[in-house]
């Protein structure tokens, strides 16, 4: 909750999923952020603290969080067409 917390008072777009938090910005900022996250929990008395980082980094065209789920629905519709 904390984690969410700060993501709030950023600019970066971000989606709570069950598996994680997805963050979408460019890798420069994302990993400056990744470290300021990961840094909290020991401000909070934690001892250890595991961090998983997964960057998809597209370069040949533009594209957002949601993309993928849609473009699933969209042959999901046409499959059933």
């Amino acid at each position: 909750a904390d984690i969410q917390k700060i993501l709030e008072k950023t600019d970066f777009p971000y989606e709570l999923t069950d598996m994680g938090t997805i963050i979408e910005g460019n890798s420069e900022d994302l990993l400056k952020l990744a470290a300021q996250l990961a840094e909290m929990p020991f401000s909070k008395g934690i001892n250890r603290v595991v961090t998983q980082i997964s960057l998809d980094d597209r370069r040949d065209k533009k594209v957002s969080m949601g993309a993928k789920k849609a473009s699933v629905a969209n042959r999901l519709v046409k499959m059933r067409e």
